[in-house]
C-alpha cells in the first residue's frame, strides 16, 4: 500500500512492553488499526451520509476497533471523480459512486444506470447481489484497483429539475441539464432531449442560479440537501433512472485488511446499504413535500413518450445482453 493511513496505539503498547520487559518476557507486539477513509459529496443529513456514519461504528464495534472508518462530507476529499482516482492511485480512499463511473473500465457495470432498468429498489437490490453483478466487480478490482464492497446503496429516483413546466420530451429540447459525466447518463438525458453538461455535484446551485445550467436531475434527498429548490421551478417526476450507487474503496487500502476484517466490512457494508436505502424511501417522500412547501412546483407527467424515447439507448450502449441478464434474474 502506497498512501495508506495507519494508526498506532502507542501507550497500551508501550505499557505492555515495559511489563514485558520487567517480567523477562518477550517485548508485546503493537496492536496497529486498519483506517479506511470514505468521502462523499453530499450533506452528512443525507441517507448516504447517515448510512456511512451507522457503517462506521458498526465495522469499529465488530472489529474491536483494528478497523476504523474515517467519514468525510460535503465533498471534503474532492468530487466523486477525484476521490476514484485518488484510491486508484493507491490513497487510502473510498466513496459512494454511481456505478456508471465505473463502466469505462467494466463497460458491462454502465447497465445498474440505465434509463427505466428497475421498477423498485428490491429489485436493483436483488441484482446487486447476483453472481453476475459480483463477477463484474472482480473484474473492476483486476482491472482499476477498485472494490466495491456493496452496490445496493439506493439514492432515489432522478427527476427533472427546469425552469419551465414539462409534459414531455419535447419541453427539454435545447436545454442544458446537468448529469453525471458517464456515457449512460449522457445518451439518457440526449435521448430525452436535453442537452447533457456533466459537471461536478458542488457547482450546480451556482450554475442553475447564475444562468450556466438550464435544467438539472437528481433525486429528492438531494434536491433539498443541496438546496435546489432556490434555484429552480418545476420539479418533474420522471424518475428516468434509479440512482443506486456502490461504496468503493481502493484496493491498496482493501488488502491491508485481514481476510476476517474484509468479510466483517463487506457484510456490513450490505446491511447498511439497505438502512440507507430504506432512509432514501423515507426521507424522499418527505423532501418532496418540503420541496412543494417552498413553492417548487412537483408534477406527475405521463412516462410512456420518456421510456421510448430512451430505448435507442440500450442499442448504442450495447448494453443489450446486460439487459437481458437482468430480466432474468428478475424473472421477467
Amino acid at each position: 500500500m502506497r498512501n495508506a493511513t495507519r494508526r498506532v496505539r502507542l501507550l497500551p503498547a508501550v505499557g505492555l512492553l515495559a511489563i514485558g520487559m520487567a517480567l523477562g518476557g518477550l517485548p508485546a507486539t503493537v496492536q496497529a488499526e486498519t483506517v479506511l477513509r470514505i468521502g462523499t459529496v453530499l450533506a452528512p443529513t443525507d441517507p448516504m451520509g447517515q448510512g456511512l456514519e451507522k457503517f462506521k461504528k458498526d465495522v469499529e464495534a465488530a472489529t474491536k476497533g483494528e478497523v476504523v472508518i474515517d467519514v468525510f462530507h460535503n465533498s471534503q476529499l474532492g468530487d466523486t471523480t477525484e476521490m476514484l482516482d485518488q484510491a486508484r492511485a493507491g490513497a487510502n480512499v473510498g466513496t459512494v459512486t454511481d456505478v456508471a463511473r465505473l463502466s469505462s473500465f467494466v463497460p458491462s457495470l454502465a447497465i445498474m444506470s440505465a434509463p427505466f432498468l428497475f421498477d423498485t429498489y428490491d429489485q436493483a437490490d436483488k441484482f446487486a447481489l447476483s453472481t453476475d453483478y459480483l463477477a463484474w466487480g472482480d473484474e473492476l478490482a483486476e482491472k482499476a484497483g477498485l472494490v466495491m464492497l456493496a452496490s445496493n446503496w439506493y439514492q432515489g429516483a432522478r427527476h427533472a429539475l427546469t425552469q419551465v413546466p414539462v409534459s414531455g420530451p419535447a419541453d427539454l429540447n435545447g436545454l442544458k441539464m446537468r448529469t453525471i459525466g458517464a456515457p449512460v447518463w449522457i445518451e439518457t438525458i440526449r435521448a430525452m432531449g436535453a442537452e447533457p453538461t456533466p459537471m461536478a455535484w458542488g457547482e450546480v446551485y451556482s450554475a442553475l442560479q447564475l444562468g450556466t445550467l438550464d435544467a438539472a436531475e437528481a433525486q429528492p434527498t438531494a434536491i433539498w440537501g443541496a438546496k435546489l429548490y432556490e434555484v429552480i421551478k418545476h420539479v418533474t417526476k420522471t424518475g428516468h433512472i434509479q440512482l443506486v450507487t456502490a461504496l468503493v474503496v481502493g484496493a491498496d487500502a482493501w488488502n491491508q485488511l485481514s481476510p476476517e476484517h474484509q468479510k466483517i466490512v463487506r457484510d456490513l457494508a450490505v446491511e447498511n446499504g439497505r438502512y440507507a436505502s430504506g432512509l432514501t424511501i423515507e426521507l424522499g417522500e418527505k423532501a418532496l413535500k418540503d420541496v412543494a412547501a417552498a413553492g417548487i412546483t412537483v408534477s406527475e407527467v405521463d412516462l410512456a413518450p420518456f421510456k421510448t424515447a430512451v430505448e435507442p439507448v440500450y442499442t448504442m450502449l450495447k448494453l443489450e445482453k446486460e439487459k437481458a441478464i437482468v430480466d432474468g434474474i428478475l424473472g421477467r
